[in-house]
């Protein structure tokens, strides 16, 4: 163990060392990162899980949604649990997959970015923010071999192209831009079938929520673990827009308004609004 310095820290905190904060976690902490939790069998099974994460861009930037469902088995964990958190002023994450190791992993990659800037005096730029996220989902394979899978989709405005992009990961921490759309999760098939008939490239913001409401929506119909809008207890959907302005999560009574909306056009269609045939 090393001796404290005059200053009364250990020598480790005063070393100029890597702008990585999960890199000098590993070397005067390692047991605070999710990499260094060790699961016994069975442990992915009593793990509360996250589902569905939808993202589509826009000519202004990209809109982020996720449901508020948790599943442990066939049992619901938790009806109101949050899945889209902003990691800085201009991107978004959004988590699938072993819930309390995603949600850790959220923080670690908050504090990983805030790290960076203040020791570079710059921002990383988008696609290096990916590309650290995929380096922290690569130290998690561990944990991911026995059952605690963290899949996240990660997004934001890109200062240097002026566009909104969408990146998805592997377990393995591969990394994929994905063009006008994409979701992650149980009920990512079925929302995706859904924003291939709704999603058009010149839509705006709201346009675009309002089509990621309704492939969550979709996803709920079809897949057990994905929730839809709880109308009794007002639960709905998180959604975050990244612009050149920076992430603003969209207000729940806006997001109430639209779910009402979109609930009342389906019990006149209940399988949801027709797509364009031009």
């Amino acid at each position: 163990m090393s001796r404290p310095s005059a200053a009364g820290l250990p020598e480790e905190y005063l070393r100029v060392g890597t702008s990585s904060f999960s890199d000098f976690a590993a070397q005067v902490a390692p047991n605070v990162l999710p990499s260094a939790r060790c699961a016994s069998a069975g442990a992915a099974d009593l793990a509360p899980h996250g589902t569905t994460i939808v993202a589509a861009t826009f000519p202004g930037g990209v809109v982020v949604a996720g449901d508020r469902r948790a599943t442990m088995g066939n049992m619901i964990a938790q009806r109101d649990i949050e899945k889209v958190f902003p990691a800085d002023e201009f991107s978004v994450v959004g988590i699938a997959g072993a819930a309390g190791i995603a949600v850790e992993m959220v923080g670690l990659f908050q504090v990983e970015l805030e790290h960076y800037e203040k020791i570079e005096g710059a921002p990383l730029s988008l696609v290096g923010k990916a590309n650290r996220l995929a380096t922290m989902i690569r130290g998690n394979l561990g944990l991911a071999l026995q059952g605690l899978v963290v899949v996240p989709l990660f997004a934001g405005w890109d200062v240097a192209t002026e566009e909104g992009r969408i990146f998805s990961y592997d377990a393995t921490g591969g990394r994929y831009e994905e063009h006008a759309f994409f979701a992650v999760g149980s009920g990512s098939v079925f929302a995706r079938g859904s924003l291939k008939k709704l999603y058009r490239p010149d839509l705006d913001a709201a346009s675009v929520t309002m089509a990621l409401l309704q492939a969550l929506y979709d996803a709920a119909d079809d897949d057990s673990a994905t929730g839809g809008p709880d109308l009794a207890r007002r639960i709905f959907p998180v959604v975050l827009v990244a612009t050149a302005d920076g992430v603003q999560r969209v207000t729940d009574s806006q997001i109430a308004d639209m779910v009402d909306e979109m609930v009342a056009g389906r019990r006149q269609r209940p399988d949801g609004p027709a797509a364009p045939l031009t």
